[in-house]
This record gives C-alpha cells, sequence and structure tokens, in this order.
C-alpha cells in the first residue's frame, strides 16, 4: 500500500499557504497503521533499541506501537508542567517564540539505547530537542523515526545532521 494515499492534505490549514498533512486518517487505517509500525521497526534491524520516546502529543500513538513491535519501554516526552516527578527541560526556539519539552530525571539511563519517534519531521527542533534530553541524561539516540517528512518543504533532516533518520512517507 502506497502511505500517501491514507494521509488526508487539508489545504490553507492553519494558515493561508500551508498545506497540512493529517495522519490521523492513517491512524484510523487498520492496514496503513500496522504497515506504517512494520516500516519503522524494519528500518531498525539490527539495531539494538532499549527505549523509544515519543514526544507530545502524536509521538505518543506512534512510539507507543513501534515500542510494543520492537519490545522495548517508552519514555513520554512531555510539555510543561505534565510530569508529576522531578524532570530535565529543554527549550528550543520556534519560528515565532520558544517551547518546551520534559522527561522525567531518571527515566534514560547512562548507555540505553535510544530511538527518538514522532509522527512528523518538519525542521526538526522537536527531534532535535527530545534528542538533548536524551542525551543530557546518557542515553544513546540510535535512530529518529518519523511516519512523515515534509523535506522539500521544511528540510528537517539537515538539522539532524549526525544522526540515523528515516521516514516512511516523504513530501
Amino acid at each position: 500500500m502506497d502511505l500517501k494515499t491514507a494521509v488526508r492534505s487539508i489545504p490553507d490549514f492553519p494558515k493561508p499557504g500551508i498545506l497540512f498533512r493529517d495522519v490521523t486518517t492513517l491512524f484510523q487505517d487498520p492496514e496503513a497503521f500496522r504497515q506504517l509500525i512494520d516500516e519503522l521497526a524494519k528500518s531498525l534491524e539490527g539495531k539494538q533499541v532499549d527505549l523509544v520516546v515519543g514526544p507530545e502529543a502524536r509521538g505518543f500513538v506512534v512510539g507507543s506501537a513501534l515500542a510494543y513491535a520492537l519490545n522495548a519501554g517508552l519514555v513520554l516526552a512531555r510539555k510543561p508542567g505534565k510530569l508529576p516527578c522531578e524532570s530535565l527541560r529543554y527549550e528550543y526556539a520556534l519560528e515565532y517564540g520558544t517551547d518546551s519539552l520534559e522527561i522525567h530525571v531518571g527515566a534514560i539511563k547512562p548507555g540505553q539505547k535510544v530511538v527518538v519517534v514522532d509522527d512528523l519531521l518538519a525542521t526538526g527542533g522537536t527531534c532535535l530537542a527530545t534528542i538533548k534530553l536524551v542525551e543530557e541524561m546518557g542515553g544513546e539516540v540510535v535512530g529518529a523515526r518519523f511516519a512523515i517528512e515534509l523535506a522539500s518543504e521544511c528540510g528537517g533532516s539537515d538539522n539532524l545532521k549526525g544522526y540515523d533518520v528515516y521516514s516512511a512517507i516523504v513530501y
């Protein structure tokens, strides 16, 4: 199956001139969702993966399914104030402002092999922030995986040079 056929494209959302790629329709299609997770898992064959880290919120969806497929643990990277215990925070720049992600202290042990997973790779800012948190805790990032990459529009993989990046769908 061509996974692009399972992704809905919405013109002029959230503002005029933007073509929004809606991955939720892919999640709704059991065959497409299974194929997505199988492709992401296959791209990691031969790599040791102890943990999958998924940033809020759609990274939770892809990350949990991939962690299950890999028999790995799952760590959530949350927006500030959402985690109940002591957390590490990484603040990163957006086009107009900043955002932050947090992970519980001790969720990643030094030397653990980690894959960062999200639904969409645009500029790479969210992924890079997640990678920085993983590395600050002593984890080793063995890959970054995405359902969709907006390569021609945003060039996010350029901002992730030095990391093993794979996207199941590339626009």
